[in-house]
């Protein structure tokens, strides 16, 4: 029997002439810009024409390309090595596509989805699925495809977490910081509708939070915040900017880890790493640090094959 682990993920440029497809796919997402067509095409395009050059400038510092393609390769080949399947990814908004994929392994007799957003969301996880979903009805496949909603309280999962964050505590106190956990900003009316994203980010801050006292390691305090907000509709809050000129009042030295990506992406190798880090030089803090998202992890890879047995 052949079995196809896809796991899918929102993806990011493969280079800089990708960036206008990827911001096109985006904002073209009736989960993202909530407007009936052709409207919702007319204002993904105000967007683009706005953001996309900055957009290209923003990768430019990454290298021409975004990091979550490189480390899902990678994860893509040490998962092979320890499944009796063959892995694939698909991206929502940049290659490989749905379409691509699904042609690929029509012929498989199982399809595991795996999604890379350990939070549900239809922004992210109903977004995604609904793509491959549509795809593999198109390849008349559907009945072989099988997919999980959420993993944001699995306990192997919440130990790759504390084990990202002790990587960026070497040579430090835990107890001299203040622990950021920064989800990926959501609408506020997209939660008001009834999202589950903030109340699995919550609930994924709690697990880590055990875990973390499991281990015996303590930070001056444990936050929560938001990032990445566009347009001046309301947001998520609190803002991670706004949290950390709060926290900063108090303690000048504070690690966040980038709760809502299980790869790293331009929003933590880029917003986090980079931009907020600016942000916080001018607040005054002596010390930041941003911890990696699981990636390649041997923890994480030993999480999603359990996913996957759990599927089966």
């Amino acid at each position: 029997m052949k079995k196809a682990i896809v796991l899918m993920n929102m993806g990011g440029p493969n280079n800089l002439d990708e960036v206008d497809v990827f911001l096109k796919n985006m904002f073209n997402d009736k989960y993202i810009i909530g407007a009936p067509q052709p409207i919702r095409a007319m204002i993904g395009w105000i967007i683009r024409k706005k953001r996309l050059k900055e957009a290209q400038h923003n990768y430019s510092l990454l290298g021409g390309v975004s990091p979550i393609v490189g480390h899902t390769k990678r994860l893509i080949r040490r998962l092979a090595k320890d499944v009796d399947a063959d892995v694939f990814h698909v991206m929502r908004y940049t290659p490989p596509f749905a379409n691509d994929v699904i042609a690929k392994i029509k012929h498989y007799d199982e399809i595991y989805a795996i999604p890379m957003y350990p939070h549900y969301s239809s922004t992210t996880t109903k977004s995604s699925y609904e793509d491959l979903q549509r795809f593999a009805k198109m390849y008349g496949v559907a009945d072989k495809l099988k997919t999980i909603d959420a993993y944001y309280d699995d306990t192997i999962y919440n130990k790759v977490i504390v084990e990202r964050i002790k990587e960026e505590l070497t040579n430090a106190n835990s107890e001299d910081f203040t622990l950021i956990f920064s989800g990926h900003g959501l609408p506020k009316k997209v939660i008001d509708k009834g999202d589950l994203y903030q109340k699995h980010i919550l609930a994924n801050v709690e697990a880590a939070k055990k875990e973390l006292e499991a281990q015996g390691i303590k930070f001056k305090s444990i936050e929560v915040a938001y990032q990445s907000r566009l347009g001046p509709m309301e947001w998520l809050r609190p803002y991670l900017e706004d949290k950390l000129a709060e926290v900063v009042k108090t303690n000048k030295k504070v690690l966040i880890y980038p709760t809502s990506f299980t790869v790293d992406n331009s929003e933590t190798s880029g917003e986090l790493d980079i931009e907020y880090r600016e942000v916080a030089e001018e607040l005054g803090f002596e010390d930041y640090r941003v911890a990696k998202a699981p990636n390649h992890h041997p923890l994480f890879l030993e999480c999603l094959k359990n996913i996957y047995k759990s599927m089966e």
